[in-house]
């Protein structure tokens, strides 16, 4: 699933392409996604993300918003007439002389039009400095373990499997461990962790391990900078201990039993 860097990857190069661009059409040719309403005319005046959501917003206040899940993924492309469809393309947004698509072998990937109502409350920023206290307020008296803590996108919103893996273990704590027993100090650092690991993520285009593209249908460069995320028997490059992989939450966790306690 695209996390947080593929999907502000694709953010920040959407900006750059159709940012105060007026759409020409949008088709969606999978029944799925439902019935979107006729937007030809209407311009982008921004395109944002709250955690793995995408936004782009229309010049009449309401935002055409999608989430690629497990396999969606976007391309832009050259508008050519009876050019030939990608498989599995779900849906096609035309603008002047090119066109992005939406393409999704496993369907899962949701395509909404909405009208914000300007109530909702604002998210954390993984890319800002954190507040270590909120997060440490927040996990008082859990016993989720702190990998699957880091996965509640309501409180680190666009966080996924990879980057929580390699975070943890750039923190030096041990995924298993309940997250009511992390201390400050602790928090502090993985914040810090996630910041410096999420941005050089985006710098990177993203972590290309499965079939991840940006926009261009280029892979990510980060999947060459991963120190434990899949090296399950591979030596830890901080204390020399294999890697082990285990399941928490449903969920492959990599970490270093040597040094992540």
């Amino acid at each position: 699933m695209p996390e947080l860097p593929e999907v502000e990857t694709l953010r920040r190069q959407l900006v750059r392409k159709i940012k105060g661009k007026r759409i020409l059409a949008l088709t969606v040719y999978d029944v799925k996604l439902g019935p979107v309403p006729n937007l030809e005319g209407q311009r982008v005046n921004d395109v944002r993300r709250q955690g793995k959501f995408l936004e782009m917003t229309l010049n009449d206040g309401s935002a055409l918003r999608i989430h690629l899940r497990m396999t969606g993924r976007l391309f832009w492309r050259r508008a050519v007439e009876g050019t030939e469809m990608p498989a599995h393309t779900r849906f096609r947004l035309v603008f002047e002389g090119h066109e992005i698509l939406g393409v999704d072998p496993r369907r899962f990937a949701t395509l909404t039009l909405e009208h914000p109502t300007g109530s909702c409350t604002s998210q954390p920023d993984l890319l800002k400095p954190p507040d270590p206290s909120t997060f440490l307020r927040a996990a008082r008296r859990r016993r989720l373990a702190v990998k699957a803590f880091l996965l509640d996108q309501s409180l680190f919103p666009g966080m996924g499997n990879i980057y929580a893996c390699e975070i943890l273990h750039a923190a030096a704590v041990d995924p298993r461990r309940p997250a009511s027993t992390v201390a400050q100090g602790e928090w502090e650092k993985i914040g810090r962790e996630a910041k410096r690991i999420l941005n050089l993520a985006i710098r990177c285009r993203g972590t290309s391990v499965s079939d991840w593209r940006d926009l261009d249908g280029r892979t990510g460069d980060f999947q060459h900078r991963l120190r434990v995320y899949g090296r399950q028997g591979v030596p830890c490059p901080r204390c020399g201990s294999g890697i082990e992989r285990i399941v928490l939450g449903g969920r492959g966790t990599w970490f270093c039993p040597g040094c992540q306690r």
